[in-house]
């Protein structure tokens, strides 16, 4: 009868791979058994685990449906047919009414919404309409509401014209922060603030904290020149100049003058010019020169 040898590298290598198994079951039920004490330290139960988890199942599939329906347009399909539905029923646009509007060409305004007369009102979009309007010159802001069933609701707030800006070739009527309305006559101009010198429109709202320093002469100005992109020479309706120094001492010095003509009456008086652009100091220019040394002094004094 044959005998059968069994090398003794067969018998090294069953044990090998029984020791693998074995420390492979051993980490498998230390890892486990962490991740057990792991979950039993936190305040919920198997049960919750269990719904939280098929939450999270529920809400992928619908984050990956709701993805697939994007972009296929199943979302603005239902939009449109939903929006048919609502003109069907009378909710278009049939009528638009402004409000709030003045000076502005009203026309202007109905051709920034003239294409949404019979829109169904769910496809109305209305911050679009606002962003139209807001091009307009005129317009400071404007509110667009629907009012259901049929009417489109436009409230306009209009800038108020504030001073006329020349320019080399043309004039230029502007608000009180130097934003543009509207191109002007030199007849419509008549009697308003005119603000000349290169630069003078971007300075319009300085302009006006300077002349708020002494508001009595507001009446009383009928110009303002921007000079040297530095400082203002103020023109009275007496057809009478001041000069006034640049920067922060401006107002300081309008306000001095002020004072001076409160009490010698300048404005309307021989002086055809005043100068006050050197601190506590007035220099007083008269038709045919300067003026008498009196004048001067005087007003040098105070």
């Amino acid at each position: 009868m044959a005998k059968v040898k069994r090398k003794p590298t067969g018998v090294r290598r069953s044990a090998a791979a029984r020791s693998r198994t074995q420390k492979a079951r051993a980490a498998k039920k230390h890892t486990s058994g962490l991740l057990d004490r792991a979950m039993a330290a936190l305040p919920f139960t198997e049960e919750q685990w269990h719904k939280f988890f098929l939450f999270l199942i529920v809400a992928a599939g619908l984050g990956i449906a709701w993805t697939v329906a994007s972009y296929a347009g199943v979302p603005d399909m239902a939009r449109t047919e939903i929006a048919k539905s609502a003109s069907r029923a009378g909710f278009e646009v049939d009528r638009v009414r402004i409000t709030g509007v003045e000076r502005l060409n009203r026309q202007a305004v109905y051709e920034r919404v003239l294409g949404e007369q019979d829109r169904p009102m769910p496809l109305v979009e209305v911050d679009e309409i606002r962003d139209r309007l807001l091009e307009l010159s005129w317009v400071k802001d404007a509110r667009v509401s629907r009012q259901l069933p049929d009417l489109l609701r436009i409230d306009i707030v209009e800038r108020e014209p504030h001073a006329v800006v020349r320019k080399p070739d043309r004039l230029i009527l502007v608000d009180a922060t130097g934003h543009e309305l509207e191109p002007v006559s030199s007849e419509q101009a008549q009697g308003m603030l005119l603000i000349s010198g290169p630069g003078a429109q971007k300075q319009v709202a300085e302009l006006n904290r300077l002349l708020d320093a002494a508001p009595a002469l507001r009446p009383q100005i009928a110009g303002a020149e921007w000079v040297g992109n530095r400082r203002w020479n103020l023109t009275f309706k007496s057809d009478q100049l001041l000069a006034l120094p640049e920067g922060d001492k401006g107002p300081a010095a309008l306000v001095k003058f002020a004072e001076m003509d409160g009490r010698n009456r300048l404005i309307g008086g021989k002086a055809i010019a005043i100068d006050m652009r050197v601190p506590d100091r007035a220099y007083l220019r008269c038709a045919d020169g300067p003026c008498p040394q009196g004048m001067s002094a005087q007003a040098e004094a105070e």
